[in-house]
């Protein structure tokens, strides 16, 4: 008898077996990437973070601004700009559940928040938890009938995909920045950089969906690259990285065909959300117009996304503060009410998903059939074959080394 995903007995990974590989054609493989770590070398990690984030929050920010008058900025909104700042925050919430929706049509809008909700809590609490937060994120899908083969697609196209976005974001927030100021060479040089990265990223992005030997030298310099960062972090070298990729190929292509417009305009709609609830932020600590401008905000925004592509601390804590509190006092405006903005904007962001993830977490352990009330049914044999195919150490390897790197759809701030 088949175990519904909502009863006792269904085939439900608990968060206790994250770290235990399970192989099989209809679950695949919990990325080994989360399996095994070294504990000198993640207490290194996370004294680190830790000392960067209390060095940003105690000595640096109180040089634009006193807690105090952070607090007082705070307290002075009134609760229509409180209740704009709420809706902001919950739409680009919700912008990022649509995001994996697009990529994976099988999953409903509830799924796709329980496993957005449930990483990012892992991402945002966790020094460098990327890969652990992946392994959330897997369990989740896998357990309502999400591929190995699927899950490994979705991570890199919508990895992929969010790179695009925040090579993209410097550009467009030059050209509107020259409508309201002068930008300045920071933003220029990233401006310049990202659409550099950008142009040589798509042309190789296509080239390896229309070239077959393109995709084999590709396959080939990727073999060598993981090989050399594998070294480096003291980790096996996956196997037979090449091999994978024509299979990549062909399921990628396959989707961006079907659904690459959707991908594209829930990309772009959940990094564009993400703004608003900055610019709706300032605007509701009292910032005009005219102390800073719309397109000013876009511009920080820009230029932070792309400076916190590499995730140093837990969902870019203290360095975006820092960042965009830099950005935006530097024509001499209010420190405070600057500061104050930008700590609400964090505050917004960043806090909700944890207990919210910790809720969504319980729920998918406890209670599935709130979540997903379908059975679970065997995948059929030809389906089988390409998720065994992919269920090796070096498809999931490969994605639990990246995605990190990618910021995929969970670690947005």
């Amino acid at each position: 008898m088949t175990a519904t995903a909502g009863s006792p007995s269904a085939s439900v990974p608990s968060p206790e077996r994250l770290a235990v590989p399970r192989t099989g054609p209809d679950r695949g493989t919990v990325p080994p990437a989360i399996a095994r770590s070294r504990p000198g070398r993640e207490f290194v990690r996370t004294a680190v973070s830790v000392a960067i984030v209390a060095a940003i929050f105690g000595f640096a920010l109180p040089r634009f601004a006193s807690y105090g008058s952070v607090l007082s900025s705070m307290s002075a909104m009134t609760w229509p700009q409180a209740l704009l700042v709420s809706a902001a925050a919950a739409a680009s919430m919700a912008s990022a559940w649509i995001v994996i929706c697009s990529v994976l049509p099988s999953i409903r809008l509830r799924e796709a928040a329980v496993a957005n909700l449930g990483s990012n809590a892992v991402a945002n609490t966790m020094p460098a938890g990327g890969a652990l937060a992946m392994g959330v994120s897997w369990a989740m899908l896998s357990s309502w009938g999400v591929s190995t083969a699927d899950y490994v697609l979705y991570t890199m196209v919508s990895g992929i995909w969010n790179v695009f976005a925040r090579l993209g974001l410097p550009v467009l927030a030059l050209l509107l920045l020259v409508t309201a100021s002068r930008p300045g060479a920071g933003l220029i040089v990233a401006a310049g950089v990202g659409l550099a990265l950008l142009t040589a990223a798509a042309a190789g992005l296509g080239l390896l969906l229309r070239s077959e030997s393109f995709a084999l030298r590709a396959g080939r310099a990727l073999q060598r690259m993981v090989a050399v960062a594998c070294r480096l972090a003291r980790r096996p070298v996956p196997p037979d990285v090449a091999g994978r990729l024509p299979g990549f190929r062909g399921r990628a292509s396959a989707l961006i065909a079907a659904r690459g417009w959707r991908i594209t305009a829930a990309t772009a709609a959940s990094n564009l959300t993400l703004w608003l609830v900055l610019l709706a932020c300032l605007r509701g600590i009292g910032l005009s117009q005219a102390q800073v401008p719309w397109q000013t905000s876009l511009a920080a925004f820009a230029f932070v996304r792309l400076l916190t592509v590499l995730p140093i601390t837990p969902g870019g804590l203290g360095i975006t503060e820092l960042g965009l509190i830099a950005i935006l006092t530097a024509g001499q405006r209010d420190g405070a009410q600057v500061t104050a903005a930008v700590l609400l904007y964090r505050a917004v962001t960043y806090l909700p998903p944890i207990p919210l993830g910790a809720i969504a977490c319980l729920t998918w352990r406890h209670a599935p059939a709130l979540i997903h009330a379908k059975p679970v049914l065997p995948q059929p044999a030809h389906q089988a074959e390409t998720v065994a195919a992919w269920s090796s150490d070096a498809g999931l390897r490969l994605a639990g080394q990246v995605s990190p790197w990618f910021v995929v759809g969970r670690r947005r701030r």
